[in-house]
């Protein structure tokens, strides 16, 4: 069935946003009567999604989204129904964008939809993690506390985000402008010796094999510039769709784990957000299997997520977490056995937030560490680019003057 925008207003005079789902125009206006409000505008969602198609739309930041589930939280710890509190983020949000997902989100579970299955219609906004979290909040009843460290999720991810760009900003900056150097050196610089060159070659019978290879790339760039562009690009918007499906998804996440330094970095991250997430649920009392089916989703690494799994149907036969977790092996050898401990101890819950506060810890000083490598890795590739691109201009030229003298 249709869906349909409207803004209508209340018997208070207050104007509210939604969306509602009915078969025509007219039945949105019953359906609005019935809630006693006043329609001022229904216009059906598609054509309103055509329109936005042209026009520029802000992306909702993660940092938005944490404050708003965190206030959220607040208010259903403070008795205000949830379809009232929906309602109240809708309508204070300074975003747009951000008052239409929660008009949405208000809409859906007013239909009897569940609060986790209606963030899950909005990927672009709520990644796995959230809908994991309130998954288990709402069937583990204590879906404030659940919304509270969702947030706090999020924003140490954003934290740690523009911790890496703004370190890498100057990394980036020098890889740019290396590269505008080079290719401007190479397309338009090297051309103006080429004649040089070739009456170089006749009297000397041959060129150096760098300034032959150099020679080669100018003119490839020179001619085939254009084509190798578009090429990337149509490559890279290829390479973003396949990554989309899962299998794409599967062989990313595979390939992150082994790319060297940044590897370790990926994987210490999906593993604490898998302990952090099953020792909160553990915490609230759901069982060790259902918060094993959540954890597993909200670790963001697909590689993981399978292996927890297979673990999990091991631990239905009677096994217990630790074994099948370390026969995975991609779970580090020191957290298994703080985990087989915290198993024999009944402290498993307790230590596994502790393990993810570590891992964090451990995050923060491997970024920092890759980070400092990589400025002068930088320097050196592109210094060494540039320094192929002079020698191989300079060797005729130092091999003419020897043989004249």
């Amino acid at each position: 069935m249709p869906q349909f925008l409207y803004v209508a207003r209340t018997a208070s005079g207050q104007d509210v946003t939604g969306t509602l789902t009915a078969g025509s125009r007219r039945e949105t206006l019953l359906a609005l009567a019935e809630r006693s409000l006043f329609p001022l505008r229904v216009e059906p969602v598609e054509e309103r999604a055509a329109l936005r198609h042209w026009l520029p739309r802000r992306r909702i930041k993660a940092q938005a989204v944490a404050t708003n589930l965190a206030q959220l939280a607040d208010l259903l710890q403070n008795g205000v129904p949830l379809l009232k509190s929906l309602e109240i983020l809708a309508e204070q949000a300074t975003q747009p964008e951000l008052a239409e997902v929660f008009s949405t989100l208000r809409d859906l579970v007013a239909e009897g939809v569940a609060l986790d299955a209606a963030m899950a219609r909005r990927p672009d906004v709520f990644n796995e993690l959230a809908i994991s979290m309130v998954r288990a909040g709402a069937e583990g009843a204590f879906l404030e506390d659940a919304l509270k460290r969702t947030a706090d999720f999020l924003e140490l991810q954003e934290e740690l985000k523009w911790r890496v760009v703004g370190a890498m900003a100057y990394p980036a900056f020098l890889a740019v402008a290396g590269t505008c150097v080079v290719f401007v050196l190479v397309v338009f610089f090297v051309p103006k010796f080429a004649e040089l060159f070739a009456r170089l070659e006749q009297q000397g019978g041959g060129l150096p094999a760098a300034t032959v290879a150099l020679l080669w790339l100018s003119d490839a760039l020179g001619r085939y510039g254009l084509f190798l562009a578009a090429a990337i690009g149509l490559g890279f918007v290829w390479l973003r769709k396949a990554v989309r499906t899962e299998r794409g998804r599967l062989l990313a996440d595979r390939f992150k784990l082994k790319i060297p330094i940044a590897g370790p970095i990926f994987l210490n991250s999906a593993v604490s957000r898998f302990c952090r997430v099953l020792g909160t649920l553990l915490k609230n009392g759901v069982p060790l299997l259902k918060a094993l089916s959540i954890a597993s989703d909200s670790a963001g690494n697909r590689v993981l997520a399978m292996a927890i799994r297979a673990s999990a149907e091991n631990i239905s036969s009677g096994e217990s977490l630790s074994r099948p977790l370390a026969d995975c092996g991609l779970i580090p050898r020191p957290i298994m056995a703080m985990i087989s401990v915290a198993e024999e101890s009944n402290t498993l819950d307790t230590v596994l937030v502790s393990i993810a506060d570590g891992l964090d810890r451990k995050i923060g000083r491997q970024l920092d560490i890759m980070v400092r490598l990589v400025e002068p890795v930088m320097l050196l590739v592109m210094g060494t680019v540039i320094l192929f691109v002079l020698v191989a201009l300079l060797l005729p030229v130092f091999d003419m003057s020897a043989t004249m003298s």
